[in-house]
């Protein structure tokens, strides 16, 4: 699926336009955002392709959801 992945401060957040589903990042498998998954908010787990770190962000991806729970 395809997420947007943006930075608004400290906080990275993940845009998925086909659910209408913006939320924050919570957790993720490595120290970067890169090449692992990411948890968000809601419970969902993304798993993000692997990138460079300093990789521009907004961008937008296509990432596998692996898990988690349903959004609300």
């Amino acid at each position: 699926m395809k997420v947007m992945i943006r930075r608004s401060g400290e906080t990275f957040t993940a845009y998925v336009a086909k659910k209408d589903l913006e939320e924050a990042i919570v957790a993720t498998e490595h120290p970067g955002l890169w090449g692992g998954w990411v948890k968000l908010a809601n419970g969902w787990r993304l798993e993000l392709p692997d990138m460079p770190a300093d990789t521009r962000l907004p961008i937008t991806v296509n990432a596998i959801r692996s898990g988690g729970e349903e959004a609300s």
